[in-house]
């Protein structure tokens, strides 16, 4: 059985998440509640990827989230995933740095989504994720659309992100204000899927709360990485 390494951190939350939605698919998978996959985790600072990004210190962040895969590989990891859709921004520089696979967020989302038949996602997260093309370009690159909100939109979208989700609180009046934000973007985009590329989201929305499909990216990684588990090389 191979072993897991999760870069985490990036929140805590969503790293909590990770790690029990990562057991419990793992138990449905091998049908016993009496066994459990073995794993590590390199908690790091998602304020200083916030802030390599924001300086537009790319080599450092490269740096970073490199050796925090580096240290897991050491240890022993088969296979790592970063437990964020932020730091994917230099995940191609990252994976270069371990020999080990790493399984991209973003890859397996945009796979996901074709697998759905989704043909114009919506994409909300925090702004690096939304202004930046790192995720944008899978698509692109596929000839496939995907919307994003407006700039306005983004920046409140972030703080709120930052601010309560990325803290566990989470607040109705927050939820209402991002329902109205996917709703205007149903509407005026013709968006007829949600990728919620902050692992925190699904604290917010859940299916049902929009009229379109919602594409969970951490469910979506947790799967992949359920797959490499039992996968023989």
């Amino acid at each position: 059985m191979k072993r897991a390494g999760i870069i985490g951190g990036l929140g805590p939350e969503s790293t909590v998440d990770y790690y029990k939605l990562f057991i419990d698919k793992y138990q449905q998978r091998v049908n016993s509640r009496q066994k459990l996959p073995e794993l590590y985790i390199n908690s790091i600072n998602m304020y200083n990827i916030f802030q390599f990004i924001s300086e537009n210190e790319i080599d450092k962040l490269i740096d970073y989230v490199g050796k925090a895969a580096q240290q897991l590989e050491s240890i022993g990891a088969d296979f790592i995933v970063i437990a964020a859709n932020t730091p994917h921004i230099v995940f191609d520089e990252v994976r270069k740095q371990v020999d080990v696979p790493m399984i991209s967020i973003v890859e397996a989302t945009y796979e996901r989504t074709k697998e759905m038949g989704i043909e114009n996602a919506g994409l909300l997260g925090t702004k690096f994720t939304m202004e930046h093309d790192f995720f944008k370009e899978q698509f692109w690159k596929h000839q496939e659309k995907i919307t994003v909100p407006s700039e306005e939109q983004q920046a409140y979208l972030h703080e709120k992100i930052v601010e309560e989700l990325e803290n566990g609180i989470v607040k109705e009046d927050t939820k209402k204000d991002f329902i109205q934000v996917v709703n205007q973007m149903v509407e005026e985009s013709g968006i007829d899927g949600l990728i919620l590329g902050c692992t925190e989201l699904p604290m917010i929305l859940k299916e049902g709360d929009v009229s379109i499909p919602l594409i969970n990216t951490m469910e979506i990684h947790v799967d992949k990485m359920v797959e490499q588990v039992f996968r023989e090389e």
